[in-house]
């Protein structure tokens, strides 16, 4: 089988957002690489072990890939992508002089070429990712998240992701429920499980999303710890105040303890106060995606909703944040 596939260079920062687009108008995968230059540290301090050479991408530009089905008028899907990715400038997201190329190739070019590249992954102090095809023999005290990515985001080498599952290894204190907000392949539900949240609730609006961390949940042996549910946090909220008993059906029970969302900075904005409703006083928000042109936008969000920030820690040019709601009376 032939497919098409869509090049396109632009910024790290804008990767996420057009990766979106590609899948939304019916990419069968999309891959991305980042700045490799020689002057960008890899981070070795946990262990990992990088398969690919430094690429010549210059810092801060990007290259995604995109596949699509033969049949698939290229010149169309392009042009119908261009303006998508023209409009990112008006939420302040630079996607700096953007390129486009397309040429053909065959199935076995990159329907699984990837997975050679996706190794074991040490991300935290124990916190390991082993994809599924491969075999690994975990040390003393190392906790395994065993994934499948498919076509949905998350395989932890992305730095917001990185930065999430090492924040929560040091908020995470055991028996905490939990909302993943935007779980995309269900990394950081299962990752939390591992650390010892008794519960989550792991919700995506992308069905693919959706389908993959729940196969995901079953193959780490947590679907009795996880619920994967198509909905977004407002949703939940609304559901939960229309169950005429008070309950939502819900696996957790909302309030939760703890609220992760790893998703961009610009949606991040958009339902600060869903998730203030959300916790308990004292609960944790775990705030992560967001560009370092984004951190004063996200802070003062926070800050006037009602959270109090209590960390910020840092991956490159990314930002978690950890944010309490504080403590009633």
């Amino acid at each position: 089988m032939k497919w098409h596939e869509i090049t396109i260079g632009t910024t790290e920062e804008a990767t996420e957002m057009i990766s979106n687009f590609l899948h939304e108008m019916g990419a069968g995968g999309v891959s991305i690489e980042e700045s490799g230059t020689l002057n960008k540290p890899r981070d070795t301090s946990l262990g990992q072990w990088y398969e690919l050479p430094l690429n010549d991408i210059p810092e801060g530009q990007a290259v995604i890939k995109g596949y699509f089905p033969e049949g698939t008028d290229t010149v169309e899907l392009i042009d119908a992508l261009k303006p998508r990715v023209e409009e990112l400038k008006e939420f302040d997201i630079d996607t700096g002089v953007v390129t486009y190329e397309a040429i053909e190739v065959d199935d076995e070019d990159w329907a699984t070429a990837w997975k050679q590249y996706f190794k074991p992954l040490r991300v935290s102090d124990t916190l390991t990712i082993k994809p599924t095809w491969e075999e690994y023999e975990a040390g003393e005290g190392e906790r395994i998240i065993e994934l499948d990515p498919g076509m949905a985001f998350g395989t932890g080498t992305h730095p917001t992701t990185a930065l999430c599952l090492q924040t929560l290894e040091s908020v995470v204190k055991g028996g905490e429920e939990m909302i993943d907000v935007g779980t995309g392949s269900g990394i950081l539900a299962i990752g939390a499980c591992r650390l010892g949240v008794k519960g989550v609730l792991a919700l995506d609006l992308d069905p693919v999303a959706v389908s993959s961390a729940t196969e995901n949940v079953r193959l780490n042996s947590l679907s009795d710890q996880v619920e994967v549910k198509l909905s977004d946090l407002l949703g939940v909220l609304k559901a939960g105040e229309a169950a005429s008993d008070g309950a939502s059906g819900l696996r957790v029970t909302v309030p939760v303890d703890l609220v992760v969302a790893n998703i961009l900075a610009e949606i991040i904005l958009l339902f600060i106060d869903d998730v203030y409703q959300s916790l308990k006083p004292g609960g944790i928000y775990i705030a992560s995606g967001v560009y370092k042109n984004k951190e004063t936008d996200v802070e003062e969000g926070l800050i006037a909703s009602g959270f109090r920030i209590v960390e910020k820690r840092r991956d490159e040019d990314w930002i978690a944040f950890v944010a309490e709601k504080p403590q009633e009376g």
